[in-house]
Parts: structure tokens; C-alpha cells; sequence
């Protein structure tokens, strides 16, 4: 099953589920879950979820604007888990070669802070660019969805945004290059884990289209990450607490040449397998 938020054109807001184009809304009036975390927060999300959808109010989904699929988790994500992001670190910078270089081979994975709800994009919503970086690329990453007790309960599309030339000038300036207003994008919709395919099978695309051109394309696996989820998941709960569940981005694999660089107007659009396509246009300044 696949989980949304979704607005109605007069501004009230729902969950629902995805059918192809249909969306169905789940009633959450009077009930004890009122929210999209408090079904993931079941012990059983799928038969919570199944239990309230309401079929009678079923509308095609070009009837409402879905919405980023998080309500107050913290967005997390980790770096250098696939063997192309590791060459790509160490081509940002010849300082920060040494220390990519051993991350992917290290038992500690790198994991650093990504974003708060408020700097998170939905579908069609912007990302940004920042006004004081040349080089700036997407990410796309398979998102994991935790609940407070850091089970994996669901999947996302997640864009980690990033500014490579200022991460390259200064390992330490990784939080600029990564945490700032429109960072992170999520969506369109949080497939249940009984509902994805087998890792082996993720298949994961990015398409970047500059006008009615595609500016760059790229694909990949979640089958070439060097760590599994459970070993991200076990590392991020190592002496921390998510009272309000995670969001955790698990690298990426797709990286376009150093000669690339997004520019305002650009659209993005990562498509994984199970999940669906993460379409966000972008702006700077």
C-alpha cells in the first residue's frame, strides 16, 4: 500500500492511499490515529491503513496536490554507501580524498543531520540551490521510514541536495552544503515495507530536464549499496532517540560528472521502483 498526504483546493488536508491514479482517502474523524505518523507508529500500519480507507470518497488523484509524506520526523542521511559516491567525494576535493576513501570501508557509516519538516519538499514544491555555491547536484536516494522504535515500516523517494564545491573546499563544511531552506525532497508517497520489492530488485533513475531537453540521466541499483539497511538503521539508534520517527536517506549512486551543475528552472525527477517519481522543479535565491 501506498501512503499520502495530500490538500484539497479548499485547503484542508487528508491521508490517503495511491491506486494508480486514484487516490482513497482514509477517516481519520473521531478516530484514534490522526495523522500519517500515527498509522506508520501502528503495530501494524498495513491493517490500520486498510481498515480506515474509505472507498465511498475515492477521487482521481489530479483532484488534490499531495503533499511531502513527513509529519514532525527528523530527516537523516547517510554518505559514501555506494562505490560511485565514494569516487565522487574524493573528486570534489584532493583533502577530503583520504577521508572518503576510508568511510566506505569503515564499519562506521557516515550519517550527519539532513533536515527539519519545514526545509522538506513534497511533490511540485522547489528545491533550492544556494545563492553562494557554483556547484550544486541532486541526490537521489532510497528513503527509509522509521517509526520511534526505529522499525523499518516504509520506503520513500528522498532528493538529498547538495552543494559539492562547498563540501569540497572543507569536509567540515558538510552541514552548509547540506542542511539549508528546501534541502530535502520526499514523496511522492510512503509504500509500506510489505509492499516493495526486494532490494535486489530497487531499481533507482534520475532524469533532469533543462527546458524540453534532458540535461542529464543516470540509473542504478539499491542492489550496489556497499551496507544494508539494517546496518544504517543500527547505527543511527546507537545512543540517540527518535520520539517522532526518522526519515533516513540511504546514498546515493547517481553522480553526474563534475561538469554539471543544476541551474533555476531545472526539473528533477528521481523514479524508484516500488515507489513511484519525486518531480520538483528548482529555484535559487
Amino acid at each position: 500500500m501506498k501512503l499520502v498526504k495530500y490538500r484539497v483546493p479548499g485547503g484542508g488536508q487528508g491521508v490517503g492511499s495511491l491506486d494508480d491514479d486514484r487516490l482513497v482517502p482514509l477517516d481519520l474523524e473521531g478516530r484514534q490515529y490522526n495523522s500519517l505518523f500515527d498509522i506508520l507508529e501502528a503495530d501494524d500500519p498495513l491493517e490500520v491503513a486498510d481498515f480506515l480507507l474509505d472507498a465511498t470518497q475515492a477521487v482521481p488523484v489530479s483532484r488534490v496536490s499531495l503533499l511531502a509524506p513527513i509529519d514532525q520526523q527528523e530527516v537523516w542521511a547517510a554518505g559514501v554507501t555506494y562505490l560511485r559516491s565514494q569516487k565522487a567525494r574524493m573528486e570534489e576535493s584532493e583533502t577530503s580524498a583520504s577521508c572518503y576513501d576510508r568511510v566506505y570501508a569503515s564499519p562506521r557509516p557516515e550519517l550527519f543531520f539532513k533536515a527539519t519538516p519545514h526545509r522538506v519538499a513534497g511533490p511540485g514544491q522547489p528545491l533550492r540551490i544556494r545563492v553562494d555555491s557554483q556547484w550544486n547536484v541532486p541526490e537521489p536516494e532510497l528513503a527509509l521510514v522509521l517509526n520511534s522504535r526505529l522499525q523499518l515500516v516504509g520506503f520513500t523517494v528522498g532528493n538529498d541536495m547538495s552543494s559539492r564545491d562547498i563540501e569540497g573546499e572543507n569536509p567540515l563544511y558538510l552541514p552548509q552544503a547540506k542542511v539549508y531552506d528546501h534541502c530535502c525532497g520526499l514523496g511522492p508517497c510512503v509504500t509500506l515495507a510489505t509492499g516493495m520489492p526486494q532490494r535486489d530488485k530497487i531499481g533507482i533513475a534520475l532524469r533532469i530536464r533543462r527546458g524540453d531537453q534532458t540535461a542529464y540521466s543516470g540509473s542504478t541499483s539499491a542492489a550496489q549499496m556497499a551496507r544494508t539497511f539494517d546496518d544504517l538503521i543500527g547505527w543511527l539508534g546507537r545512543d540517540n532517540s527518535f520520539p517522532t520517527g526518522a526519515f533516513l536517506l540511504t546514498g546515493t549512486g547517481i553522480v553526474p560528472d563534475s561538469q554539471f551543475t543544476l541551474h533555476p528552472g531545472d526539473m528533477i525527477e528521481i523514479t524508484i521502483d516500488g515507489i513511484g517519481t519525486l518531480a520538483n522543479p528548482v529555484v535559487q535565491g
